[in-house]
């Protein structure tokens, strides 16, 4: 029984390490790559705290040497979901009742774990698994998810301190119940972070979970679950189902105890998903909340007042780290005619200059896209823009797949600011440019806000102070997280809470107490010490 009310500083944010030769870091995961390489694992569904091996097997293969198999993972089927179902549904009540301290205290366990002796174990299998460089490993898998934990821990207790006033005679209170069922969580392959918080968010604040990962991220994935068990989370709290999203949704989005999603992946299965439930609203015990965070078309705007020489860096930064596979990455730029010509020359020479391969060799800033189906949809729109006379490619514009997923980054001029590239999102390392005249800054800006039906990322870079207000307003709904003389790519948890609105999400702020506040159910209570005895009221005494 707690008899106090126990303090949590504010939290630091992880120290990202620098990994430079002949550092401990660097010597440790490359220990770890080694050793995850010279094996395979089978990797199991863990329901109720218990591993359940399927027999329907999908493989885990490295994006940037496809030969290669990491494991094999066991897929739930309907069979699964529904053990996964009676495993919280037996874990609920006794989650939910666990005294808040208790239930943090496994997620700071689970941070620090992280820190120390995790820290290499996520790094190698996100490394391997999702094709990311040490540094974009290190930034994810280790630093983000350490801070989601630990800024979500400081929130919850924030959260739960929060209080309504009592006037005389009366002790008003609120109790942050968790919803009544359980939280479906649907992870994606770019970010293990985002792997990690999608579940356990919801679980800190006492929900129960199903979780889905990423068909090409099971393998980082198994290891977050790994984690989290190590750290102390009791049995049926989250439940880790790799599989088919349509097999696993058709199960999980019928059942009467839906009580909320967490979802991070395409705009299309999200809106999906939506439909799905609003076809079904009146079989759910509650209204099921819906946390999603979808697409992009993630835009630079440089003012003529802008330096070239950030601009440049901002563009091919925040277009080709991690092969423009963050739902942030700049994948559309607009550039005055009058900064054209040197801006030109110097990002073609930038993106020519970035070297590309395979992630263990820690010279290469740019690897492999993830699978066989993201590279035919990125070189197949490369093709269909060297072919039309609205585009030029500037940059880049070669790949290869004969040893692993590699296309080069691209830079591809588009005569229209409609342009497909300019548009569609792509997921890949392409950036499109388009020239505006100087003096059709107005029209610019109007394409950039109604050309995509997105709204999640997007920077500004002037140096012109009259010109930043001006068009920080103009652009005021295009973009969830806006940066200023930035790169769109980036955020840190506990400050720049991230998300975005029209069809890239609901907008519900991860890395803050805004999305906490969506995996909770409000009970207010009044308690009255002096309650009335009488029925009359006193402006009935005369006519």
């Amino acid at each position: 029984m707690s008899s106090a009310v126990y303090k949590l500083e504010v939290p630091a944010n992880e120290p990202v390490l620098s990994y430079k030769p002949g550092s401990r870091e660097k010597l440790e995961l490359k220990e770890k790559i080694r050793e995850f390489r010279s094996r395979e694992i089978e990797i199991p569904c863990i329901i109720g705290g218990r591993e359940v091996r399927t027999g329907n097997l999908g493989e885990c293969r490295i994006p940037h040497d496809h030969g290669h198999s990491l494991g094999v993972y066991h897929k739930a089927g309907a069979k699964e979901v529904a053990l996964a179902l009676e495993a919280s549904r037996k874990a609920a009540r006794e989650w939910g009742e666990l005294s808040w301290e208790h239930r943090l205290s496994i997620f700071q366990r689970a941070s620090d774990l992280l820190a120390g002796p995790w820290r290499q174990i996520l790094n190698a299998s996100t490394l391997l698994c999702q094709g990311k460089n040490a540094f974009q490993a290190e930034i994810d898998s280790a630093c983000e998810l350490i801070d989601f934990f630990r800024y979500n821990a400081f929130y919850a207790r924030r959260i739960y301190e929060d209080q309504p006033y009592s006037p005389r005679g009366i002790w008003n209170r609120v109790e942050y119940r968790p919803l009544e069922g359980f939280v479906f969580a649907i992870t994606p392959f770019n970010f293990t972070s985002i792997a990690g918080n999608l579940p356990s968010a919801p679980a800190m604040l006492g929900n129960v979970v199903l979780w889905k990962p990423a068909s090409t991220a099971v393998y980082s994935g198994y290891y977050i679950m790994r984690l989290l068990m190590e750290a102390g989370l009791p049995e049926g709290v989250i439940n880790f189902l790799p599989g088919e999203g349509a097999v696993l949704g058709e199960a999980v989005l019928k059942d009467p105890n839906l009580a909320g999603i967490h979802f991070t992946g395409s705009t299309s299965v999200f809106q999906g998903m939506w439909k799905t439930l609003g076809s079904n609203i009146e079989n759910y015990r509650s209204y099921p909340r819906i946390v999603g965070e979808t697409g992009g078309k993630d835009f630079i705007f440089a003012h003529p007042s802008a330096e070239l020489e950030e601009l440049v860096s901002a563009c091919v930064r925040g277009a080709f780290e991690y092969q423009g596979q963050k739902c942030s990455a700049a994948s559309r730029a607009f550039i005055p005619e009058s900064l054209w010509p040197e801006f030109r020359e110097r990002a073609v020479a930038a993106a020519e200059g970035l070297t590309l391969g395979p992630p263990e060799d820690f010279r290469n800033f740019v690897n492999a896209v993830i699978d066989a189906s993201a590279y035919k949809k990125i070189t197949s729109a490369i093709e269909r823009a060297r072919k039309d006379k609205e585009a030029e490619i500037l940059a880049g514009g070669r790949y290869d797949a004969s040893t692993g997923y590699f296309i080069h980054p691209t830079l591809i001029r588009a005569e229209r600011p409609d342009y497909f590239t300019m548009t569609e999102e792509l997921f890949g390392p392409v950036l499109s440019l388009y020239v505006y005249k100087d003096n059709q800054i107005e029209e610019a800006l109007e394409a950039c806000d109604r050309a995509t039906p997105y709204g999640l990322t997007g920077s500004l870079f002037a140096r012109d102070r009259y010109a930043v207000e001006r068009i920080s307003r103009f652009l005021v709904n295009t973009a969830g997280n806006f940066y200023i003389n930035d790169k769109p790519t980036g955020a840190v948890v506990g400050q720049q809470p991230f998300g975005g609105a029209r069809a890239s999400g609901t907008n519900d702020k991860a890395g803050s107490a805004i999305n906490l506040y969506r995996w909770l159910s409000p009970r207010a209570i009044k308690e009255n010490f002096l309650p009335a005895s009488e029925i009359q009221y006193p402006f009935m005494e005369e006519e």
